[in-house]
């Protein structure tokens, strides 16, 4: 069997970089720890940048991805999102159609996108609109069939990860990210990657 070469870009906020971690590896790291690579090479390029809402991940992803990308890998994007087109006044239309326009760009260059949605806060009346932008979020992705991870409904109750955020000033730490890194793992990563899932 041929071994596969992929690469994979990340795009998104600090959540995407694991600020906050102890361990510095976020939940990506984690995920890419625990993705079996014997018939597969993954190369992974975090490209995040701090406080980023959906207007300004629109606006540069593509440049700074393709960069990491060529025609000798199988090109992978993944998007983490987090709630601050709320803190930046953006519409919910709005956030959608900047999501929506990330995902037809890759569509069009054939770039398979695993999109990761905003994780719960700790404040009630926040979390109502994040509920909102999550259930957007996850309608523009699966309409365009990519794929979608909600991190929001399993973890706005979640005892540890409530805890966790509390001990960490509202971001997540070491056991927060190793949540969201569950999450993920266990709601198609490897499927996105064409890859059996670890024993």
């Amino acid at each position: 069997m041929e071994h596969r070469k992929l690469r994979i870009a990340a795009v998104g906020d600090e959540l995407v970089a694991g600020v906050g971690d102890p361990r510095a590896l976020g939940w990506l790291g984690r995920v890419l720890a625990r993705t079996p690579q014997d018939d597969v090479s993954v190369e992974s390029f975090v490209l995040a940048s701090p406080q980023e809402g959906t207007e300004a991940l629109a606006a540069r992803w593509l440049q700074e991805a393709g960069r990491r990308f060529d025609d000798f890998h199988e090109n992978r994007l993944v998007v983490g999102l987090s709630g601050r087109d709320i803190e930046f006044g953006l519409t919910t239309a709005r956030s959608r159609l900047n999501l929506a326009n990330i995902l037809d760009g890759a569509s069009q260059l054939n770039i398979p996108v695993f999109v990761v949605g905003p994780p719960p806060s700790l404040d009630p009346a926040l979390n109502r609109k994040l509920a909102d932008l999550n259930a957007a979020f996850a309608d523009v992705t699966t309409r365009r069939k990519h794929s979608y991870v909600d991190t929001f409904a399993p973890l706005q109750n979640h005892e540890q990860w409530r805890t966790d955020l509390a001990a960490n000033a509202g971001s997540p730490g070491q056991a927060g990210y190793g949540l969201m890194a569950w999450l993920v793992l266990h709601r198609g990563w490897h499927q996105w990657l064409n890859i059996p899932e670890a024993n």
